[in-house]
């Protein structure tokens, strides 16, 4: 059985993640008390039941904060018991949660009675806090569609039909700022930049002109190789530690050129013995160009 553990901050867009993974199959139960899971979950077990074999389960903070905080021993147990057991948090900025309530006229969850919408927003990140110590992925929404968000579900939970890690390999512009859901970030700004050759200027770090000029380099390659030796060590403790989702985000200044070039390389190399590795060029989106793709699978011979 697998079990994905859907939570957030109100206005995230838990929902929208909750009916795509209803779209792809999954049986979703939203809002349910935190109290109640340790009782519900194995009831649902002991049923053999194949249409519970993917279950997705909402959890907010409409909850007693002591009922949030033994969350994440259930969720050690549930993998005891040998369920996959995944946990997925939603997260936006405060601005983009004002924003969203401003546009959408709902009421927060903890809002009202003399609490505004900031204090409602920072109570809810309090008592949410063991959901997000025990998540495994966390995806920042803060500048992201509702079709990117359901992308990229689908993409990383969804379409997950066997255990393993799932490792996503993303770049990003440091001027738009780091993406929140890494849990590794490299700099490579100290590398030679694209960006001062005027006919390099207008491409991306996928075209064939900028990929010639940064293979070029020296440096450019010794970083390859030292991103490339550091994960290769490392990959394997996560996965002897049980950890379904890692996420490598590698940064230059725009996020055009030189963290492109580097994230497709290194997601094509880690592709070559990690069957479930995944690129995404968050600078890339609204250029007019593919935003997410996968070359490393490609390049290994898979759909």
């Amino acid at each position: 059985m697998r079990l994905v553990i859907v939570s957030g901050l109100s206005g995230s867009g838990k929902s929208v993640a909750l009916h795509l993974l209803e779209d792809v199959g999954f049986y979703c139960i939203d809002n349910v008390p935190a109290a109640l899971l340790g009782a519900v979950i194995p009831q649902i077990i002991a049923t053999g039941d194949p249409l519970y074999g993917n279950l997705a389960v909402g959890v907010d903070a409409r909850n007693r904060a002591g009922d949030l905080e033994s969350l994440p021993q259930l969720v050690g147990d549930l993998r005891q018991r040998g369920v996959r057991c995944e946990v997925l948090f939603l997260h936006a900025d405060e601005d983009s949660l004002l924003k969203r309530y401003a546009e959408s006229r709902r009421p927060h969850p903890l809002a009202g009675q003399g609490v505004s919408l900031r204090e409602a927003i920072a109570r809810e990140k309090e008592l949410l806090g063991p959901v997000i110590a025990c998540a495994e992925l966390i995806i920042d929404t803060s500048h992201t569609s509702i079709y990117q968000l359901r992308d990229a579900v689908r993409s990383r939970v969804g379409l997950r039909s066997e255990p393993g890690l799932s490792i996503l390999i993303e770049s990003f512009g440091y001027k738009h700022g780091i993406p929140l859901d890494a849990d590794f970030v490299f700099d490579l700004r100290c590398l030679p930049n694209p960006y001062w050759e005027l006919s390099l200027r207008p491409l991306t770090g996928r075209d064939p002109q900028v990929i010639a000029y940064l293979d070029s380099h020296q440096n450019v390659q010794q970083m390859y190789q030292d991103i490339v030796g550091f994960l290769r060590h490392w990959i394997p403790k996560y996965l002897d530690f049980n950890r379904n989702y890692l996420t490598v985000a590698l940064g230059c200044t725009g996020g055009q050129h030189r963290s492109v070039y580097m994230a497709d390389r290194i997601a094509t190399d880690l592709a070559r013995t990690y069957p479930q590795v995944l690129t995404r060029h968050n600078a890339l989106r609204g250029i007019g160009r593919p935003p997410d793709d996968n070359p490393a699978a490609a390049a290994a011979g898979k759909p």
